[in-house]
C-alpha cells in the first residue's frame, strides 16, 4: 500500500496524512490517532528518505554514553531501557544512533550531532549534581530529554524519573516495621542524582523513626554483584554488623547475598534484604515468588515513556518542557523477615 492509497482509504488528502504521519503540529490530535491506526492496520511505512527530505529531520534520536560511564551499555538496566525506547522508535519509524565517546569528548559529541544534523534530538542518561550537559544541550538548540533528574541544575527542562527518594524511604521503612535496627545502605555512586536521592530517603526512614544512622553502614560504589559483595562482607565483619540491607540494584543485592552466605548466615532469616529495580526482562526475580524483596519500577517501560516524551518535544518544538515522575512499588520476597533476637 503507498500513501496514496492510504489516502484514499480515510477519506483525506495524501498531504494531510503525510503531515499526520511526521508530526506536523498542523494537524489534529483526533485525525492523527486516525491516520497512525490506519497505518498499522495496514502495515503501511513511510519511506524515509522521503520524510528526511519533506521534513528536514534526520529521524534518529541520539544516546552519547562517555568512556567513564561504559558499564551502562553492558548493565541490564541500561540494556532494559534502551528496549523500551527501541519499541517507541520503530513505531515511529525512527533510528537510534549510539555514541561511545571519551569522557573529554563528549560535550564535542553533543555539538557534532547537532552540526551535522544527525540527529532529532537526544536522551540524556545518568544525571549528575549541576550536570553540565543540560545547559550544553539547552545552549546548543539540540532537544533533549533527561532520564532522571539534575539536581542543582537550573531552568526548566524535560525528564522523567522515578521517586527514588520515597522509595527508598519505603524499602527502610518496611525493614524499620520488622524490627530491624541496624540497616545499611549499598548506594549507586553518590554524585548520581539517584543515588543521592536515595541516601536522602534511606536517612530521612531512620530519623523518622528517631534510629541513628552510622557512617560504618553506609557504602557508595558501582552498582556491580562485585561491589556490593565487597560492601557488605566489611559491613557483615563489623563488631556490631547490619541485620539488613537496602541494596541499590539487583546485582548489588546479588552481591550483599553472597557475603551474606559466605559468613554462614541465611537471607531472610539472619539477615534481610530489599533491592531495587527487580522488574528485568533478562534477570527475572526468582518465579512463582520473588526470591528479594524489592521496589519495583520498569525500567523497559521508562524507556517507552522517556523516548515518547522526546518525539513529541521534536514534533512540538514550541511546547513547554515536561516532568513525569514514577513511582516504585514493594514487592515482597524472601528475603526478608523479622530481626533476629540478638
Amino acid at each position: 500500500m503507498n500513501l496514496k492509497d492510504l489516502a484514499h482509504r480515510l477519506n483525506l488528502s495524501p498531504t494531510t496524512v503525510s503531515r499526520a504521519l511526521n508530526g506536523y503540529p498542523e494537524v489534529n490530535e483526533a485525525t492523527r490517532e486516525r491516520v497512525m491506526a490506519a497505518a498499522k492496520e495496514h502495515n503501511y511505512h513511510p519511506n524515509s528518505r522521503a520524510i528526511r527530505l519533506a521534513t528536514g529531520r534526520a529521524m534518529a534520536v541520539g544516546h552519547v554514553i562517555a568512556i567513564a560511564n561504559r558499564h551502562e551499555i553492558v548493565n541490564p538496566v541500561f540494556a532494559d531501557f534502551i528496549a523500551g525506547a527501541g519499541e517507541t522508535y520503530s513505531r515511529n519509524d525512527y533510528d537510534m544512533l549510539l555514541s561511545v565517546v571519551r569522557d573529554e569528548d563528549e560535550a564535542q559529541t553533543y555539538r557534532n550531532l547537532r552540526v551535522k544534523g544527525s540527529v532529532d534530538g537526544v536522551i540524556v542518561h545518568g544525571p549528575r549534581e549541576n550536570d553540565p550537559r543540560i545547559p550544553l544541550l539547552r545552549e546548543i538548540g539540540l532537544p533533549f530529554v533527561v532520564h532522571g533528574r539534575a539536581t542543582g541544575a537550573t531552568g526548566p527542562y524535560s525528564w522523567l524519573d522515578v521517586n527514588n527518594r520515597r522509595a527508598i524511604q519505603q524499602a527502610t521503612g518496611h525493614l524499620l516495621d520488622l524490627g530491624h535496627r541496624r540497616i545499611a545502605l549499598v548506594n549507586g555512586l553518590e554524585f548520581m542524582d539517584f543515588a543521592i536521592r536515595r541516601r536522602r530517603g534511606y536517612l530521612d526512614a531512620l530519623a523518622a523513626r528517631k534510629v541513628a544512622s552510622d557512617a560504618a553502614l553506609m557504602a557508595s560504589g558501582e552498582m556491580t554483584e562485585v561491589a556490593g559483595f565487597r560492601a557488605a562482607r566489611t559491613m557483615l565483619a563489623l563488631a556490631d554488623p547490619p541485620t539488613a540491607f537496602v541494596a541499590a540494584s539487583m546485582l548489588s543485592g546479588m552481591g550483599v547475598r553472597r557475603a551474606i552466605e559466605g559468613a554462614g548466615l541465611r537471607l531472610g532469616q539472619d539477615v534481610s534484604v530489599v533491592i531495587f529495580d527487580d522488574d528485568l526482562s533478562y534477570m527475572k526475580n526468582g518465579e512463582e515468588r520473588p526470591i528479594f524483596t524489592a521496589m519495583r519500577s520498569s525500567v523497559r517501560e521508562a524507556g517507552r515513556l522517556v523516548a515518547e516524551m522526546l518525539l513529541h518535544r521534536i514534533a512540538h518544538p514550541d511546547a513547554g518542557p515536561v516532568e513525569q515522575l514514577l513511582e516504585a512499588e514493594l514487592i515482597l520476597g524472601r528475603s526478608t523477615g523479622p530481626a533476629p533476637d540478638r
